[in-house]
C-alpha cells in the first residue's frame, strides 16, 4: 500500500518536470526522474518508505542521519534535490514561531548544548576549518579569495570595526579556539580575554596562546558570559557566532550584560546569524526542526529588528549594521567541500552518525544562506553617557584604508 502510494507520487513528480534524482528500492526497482540523475536516493527496506510518504527537510534529514535511507552524489546537489522534493511532494510547512516555553535557557543547559556541538573533536573541526580554526562567517574581498585569506580578512575587519588600540582591554564572548583574541593581541597590542563554554576550545586556545608567546596579554577562560565580573571593565567587546545560543527570551539580559561590561566610550560588535522572518520564525520546510534536533538544540535566531530593539533598550547606540549573508554562503560551501574531501578521517574522529549530521548541516546551511532562508549581521554599538560624544569617526573610511 505504502509502496504504491510512493510510486504514484514518483509518477506525479515526473510529470511536473525533470528532477536529477533516481530513487532505488530494496527490491531492485529504480525510478529515474530525469535522463541525467546526479543524486541517487536508496531505500534499503519497505519500512523506510514512510519517510518518503510526506517528506520535508526534517523528515528526509532524520531518515538519512539515522541510516534509514542512503544518498549517493554531490552533497550540494542532494540538498537542492531535497528542497525540490519537499516543495513539490510534501505538504507546505512554515517554520514554527518561537516559544518561550520551548526553549528555557539556563547556564547548565546552555553549557550542555555548547559542549554537544563544539566538543566533538578538535581534530574533526581541523579537517575542514582554516588553520586558525575560525568557526564563523569569513569576509571575502574577492570571490576567488581562499578560505584562509577570507578568515584573516574577517578577523581584521572585526578589529577595525572595534577600533582596537594598543592597551585596550578587549573581551571576546564565545571565543571559539581563540583566533580573534590571538589576532587582536598580536597585531593590535590589546589585553585580550576570551570566554567559552567548550572544554575542547578552552584547552586548545590556551595551548595556542602559550605557543605564540602571548600569555602575558591574552587568555581564554572556561566561563559563562553572564559570570564575567565587573562594570565597565572592557574598552572593546566582540561576540561572534555566539548569540544564536542565547535564546530570544534572554536577549535583553545578554545586551544588558554587554552594557555592564563595556566602559563608557567603548565599542562592541555583535556578529550573528539572524532570521529573515520578522517574527523570528524558524527556517521553514522542516530545516529549522532538523537543526534544533541534531545540530543546535535550543538555538534561536532573532530578526534584525529584534536585535536593534533589545540592543537599544539596553542603553547601547547602534552605529553600523552590515549584512554578510553571501559571505556566509561562500564560507559554508568551502567548509562543506573540505569535509567531503575528508570523509574517512572525519568518520574516524566523529563517528558515522555525527558525520552524517555535519554533512547535511554544512551543505544545507550553504544552501540556506544562498537562498536567503536566513542571514547574518554584524551590528556595531557604542556606549556613551555624554551627549555628542562618540568613539567613532564621522565616516566609515577607517574600515577600508
Amino acid at each position: 500500500m505504502l509502496q504504491s502510494r510512493v510510486e504514484k507520487k514518483i509518477a506525479e513528480l515526473k510529470s511536473h518536470g525533470e528532477l536529477p534524482l533516481a530513487i532505488e528500492l530494496w527490491n531492485g526497482k529504480r525510478y529515474a526522474l530525469a535522463e541525467r540523475t546526479d543524486v541517487t536516493l536508496r531505500v534499503p527496506g519497505a519500512r523506510a518508505l514512510k519517510y518518503l510518504a510526506d517528506p520535508d527537510l526534517a523528515t528526509l534529514g532524520r531518515a538519512y542521519v539515522e541510516g534509514h535511507i542512503d544518498v549517493e552524489g554531490p552533497i550540494a546537489e542532494a540538498m537542492r534535490t531535497a528542497e525540490a522534493l519537499a516543495r513539490s511532494w510534501g505538504r507546505p510547512k512554515k517554520g514554527r514561531l518561537p516559544s518561550l516555553l520551548h526553549h528555557l535557557h539556563n547556564k547548565k543547559t546552555d553549557a550542555e548544548v555548547v559542549q554537544y556541538h563544539y566538543d566533538v573533536s578538535n581534530d574533526f573541526y581541523a579537517l575542514w576549518l582554516d588553520p586558525r580554526m575560525v568557526y564563523s562567517c569569513a569576509y571575502f574581498r574577492d570571490a576567488n579569495d581562499t578560505l584562509e585569506a577570507a578568515q584573516e580578512q574577517k578577523l581584521d575587519h572585526l578589529c577595525r570595526k572595534l577600533r582596537l588600540q594598543p592597551g585596550d582591554r578587549f573581551l571576546d564572548i564565545g571565543c571559539g579556539w581563540g583566533a580573534l583574541v590571538l589576532w587582536a593581541a598580536e597585531r593590535y597590542g590589546v589585553q585580550a580575554t576570551g570566554v567559552t563554554l567548550s572544554k575542547n576550545q578552552h584547552a586548545l586556545a590556551n595551548a595556542r596562546i602559550q605557543g605564540a608567546g602571548l600569555g602575558d596579554r591574552c587568555r581564554v577562560l572556561l566561563q559563562d558570559y553572564r559570570d564575567v565580573p565587573g562594570e565597565g571593565v572592557f574598552d572593546k567587546i566582540a561576540s561572534v557566532g555566539m548569540f544564536e545560543h542565547v535564546g530570544l527570551k534572554n536577549l535583553p539580559q545578554y545586551f544588558r550584560t554587554l552594557h555592564r561590561l563595556l566602559a563608557d566610550g567603548g565599542i562592541a560588535l555583535n556578529h550573528g546569524i539572524t532570521a529573515v522572518d520578522v517574527e523570528s520564525r524558524e527556517v521553514g520546510l522542516g530545516a529549522g526542526e532538523f537543526i534544533e534536533q541534531y545540530v543546535f538544540p535550543h538555538g534561536e535566531l532573532p530578526h534584525l529588528s529584534l536585535v536593534v530593539r533589545d540592543t537599544s533598550a539596553a542603553g547601547l547606540e547602534v552605529t553600523d549594521v552590515e549584512t554578510l549573508r553571501l559571505h556566509y554562503a561562500k564560507t559554508l560551501a568551502h567548509w562543506s567541500a573540505r569535509l567531503e574531501q575528508n570523509l574517512d578521517a572525519a568518520q574516524a574522529h566523529a563517528g558515522e552518525k555525527r558525520l552524517r549530521i555535519w554533512r547535511l548541516y554544512l551543505a544545507g546551511c550553504a544552501h540556506a544562506f544562498e537562498r536567503n532562508w536566513c542571514t547574518v549581521h554584524q551590528v556595531q554599538v557604542v556606549k556613551s553617557t555624554r551627549p555628542g560624544d562618540s568613539p567613532l569617526p564621522l565616516t566609515r573610511e577607517y574600515l577600508y584604508r
